[in-house]
């Protein structure tokens, strides 16, 4: 499933996230590439212990919790620390996969990569190039969001973005392990729950809502992970 969640962040709170990223140190993005990724990727990246990397990550988790959409939607169990992405003058990172596991710094954890995540930190208009291009069952998606908006799609696809050839794109990047190990689980469960919330609000009192809130529940218990 591929899900847009626009402002994540307010334009004020991207103006402060924005100036703080452009005063950071950065380092080459291929340190943490993998064999097969470091030969198409060419971007910047915050060092993972970066304090930068780490202040901005705890913002973004602290307001993942706080956002209704995600969590129905990717149903974490655990979350990546948020890495942060610059590129620019060409930069690009061409057609990979995500690592399906890894471990969690800092803690004995390892996270099963089942949700991939982006969170744009510049404007469309502020470069050029850099769409995040998703391969999935219905083909090709391209993805370019306004600065504070959030895009979700399966850390199974097939991904890149495309070189920036003018200005700079600043992102934060992330992966969820997911209650539910499965997409298309994930996908039923949410569509079922943003059916049992349309009907809650236009008909509070159905008394249909137990049954459908009944059947998530018992879905959700059969497909979890834990």
């Amino acid at each position: 499933m591929l899900l847009q969640i626009p402002s994540l962040f307010s334009a004020d709170e991207v103006r402060e996230f924005r100036a703080v990223l452009e005063s950071a140190d950065w380092q080459d993005g291929r340190i943490t590439a993998g064999h097969r990724a470091v030969g198409v990727k060419d971007n910047l990246q915050l060092a993972e212990n970066h304090p930068v990397s780490k202040a901005l990550g705890d913002r973004i988790i602290d307001r993942l919790a706080r956002t209704p959409l995600y969590i129905a939607a990717a149903l974490p169990l655990r979350i990546y620390p948020p890495r942060f992405n610059r590129y620019e003058g060409g930069g690009t990172y061409g057609n990979h996969v995500d690592n399906a596991i890894f471990p969690i710094p800092g803690t004995p954890l390892r996270l099963r990569t089942d949700v991939s995540t982006t969170v744009f930190f510049s404007d469309p208009d502020e470069y050029e190039g850099g769409d995040l291009v998703i391969e999935d069952t219905y083909g090709e998606q391209r993805v370019k969001l306004a600065a504070g908006d959030m895009v979700l799609y399966p850390g199974s696809s097939l991904h890149r973005v495309e070189p920036v050839t003018k200005g700079t794109r600043y992102a934060s990047f992330f992966w969820t392990q997911s209650l539910v190990r499965s997409d298309a689980h994930r996908r039923q469960l949410f569509e079922l729950d943003s059916a049992i919330q349309t009907l809650t609000a236009d008909h509070p009192g159905h008394e249909s809502i137990d049954g459908f809130t009944n059947v998530y529940h018992n879905l959700l218990r059969q497909w979890s992970d834990t």
